[in-house]
């Protein structure tokens, strides 16, 4: 998965995926303004339509219903946006998610436990982290890698790299 690949007819220019911890959003900016394009977040797209922070839209909506904006959120970014696109870390679970991923160019930023654990911190703000952090995150890395694996084009490892050394990586494979 390190030949290079080609940029899409439509949609976002890249779509970075990968679990909490391994530097999508910072990447993502790095990318955009590397490259001169525009950086989406669907994250931050939900909370602006919502007007609450994801982590309240847990506590007082459930994972559900997030789940279903996220779902709507991400669906709108790859219609209508051409630049970097970073999705939130769960986006991938839906299977229809999945699906609308397929030919475009999507980045997973693989990250291995000591270094998510060291990156996230408390998980403050994080509501999927709520207990034991380490354990949460080995959980989540263990359920959700095969279905970052499964809808990347690239994998770029992001443990010991910089985030500048890793939107290189990511410039050189996609050029």
């Amino acid at each position: 998965m390190s030949e290079p690949v080609s940029e899409p007819a439509t949609g976002p220019r890249v779509v970075l995926v990968g679990p909490m911890g391994a530097g999508k959003s910072t990447v993502a900016a790095l990318l955009g303004e590397a490259w001169g394009l525009e950086v989406r977040d669907t994250d931050t797209d939900i909370e602006a339509i919502s007007g609450r922070t994801i982590a309240d839209i847990f506590v007082e909506s459930g994972e559900k219903h997030f789940r279903a904006l996220e779902a709507i959120a991400v669906a709108d970014a790859l219609a209508t946006h051409d630049g970097v696109l970073a999705l939130g870390g769960g986006a991938v679970l839906d299977p229809a998610t999945r699906s609308m991923l397929t030919g475009h160019r999507v980045v997973f930023l693989r990250v291995g436990l000591s270094e998510a654990v060291k990156r996230v911190g408390l998980g403050v703000g994080r509501p999927l982290l709520l207990g034991n952090v380490r354990s949460r995150i080995k959980t989540l890395l263990d359920e959700r890698t095969p279905v970052y694996e499964s809808v990347a084009t690239l994998v770029v490892d992001t443990d010991d790299r910089t985030p500048d050394e890793v939107a290189a990586r990511i410039t050189e494979a996609l050029s």
